[in-house]
């Protein structure tokens, strides 16, 4: 068993930054007009969620276990709503996407576009101290994840919501 690194104490900057990340996020949801079926916009968030959280604890728990995240390198009630904070950002990846009307070779800069975007959130979330790098890792061994993640993302919500997939099943 590891020994517990604590990297701050209380309620400051990255506790902060995740509650500002969903809040803003979110209430644009609310605010933009609704163009995702009430099932693609379950999926959007759900899938922003899962996925966040299948690659967090790819690589940041044993045995790889290359950074923390919050206060301290224990899973905390507070590291279960990071997660949360990435649902917004699922839907916003679909729905720019379908709101763009995005297709052939435009969805790789699209997936690029994004894959830049969560790089400076993951930075802004640095500087808050959200995440803590260690054993060499570096956020630049975040692109591929993004990319990876964001591909599978897209891959697997056109294949559930296929426009002609939905008109077949009607």
């Amino acid at each position: 068993m590891t020994d517990i690194v604590s990297y701050d104490k209380g309620f400051n900057a990255n506790e902060w930054f995740v509650i500002a990340s969903f809040v803003i996020s979110t209430v644009f949801i609310w605010v933009f007009p609704r163009i995702l079926s009430p099932l693609e916009t379950s999926y959007a968030l759900l899938a922003g969620m899962v996925f966040g959280l299948i690659a967090d604890h790819t690589v940041a728990v044993p045995p790889l276990d290359l950074y923390d995240v919050g206060d301290d390198s224990n899973f905390t009630l507070f590291d279960l709503f990071s997660y949360v904070m990435y649902m917004p950002f699922g839907y916003w990846f679909i729905y720019w996407h379908e709101r763009m009307r995005i297709g052939g070779i435009g969805t790789m800069s699209y997936i690029l576009l994004w894959t830049i975007f969560g790089y400076g959130i993951e930075w802004l979330g640095t500087l808050a101290g959200v995440f803590h790098y260690k054993n060499g890792y570096r956020i630049e061994h975040s692109i591929p994840v993004y990319l990876f993640v964001q591909s599978l993302h897209l891959a697997l919500y056109k294949l559930a919501f296929s426009r002609d997939r939905m008109e077949h099943s009607k």
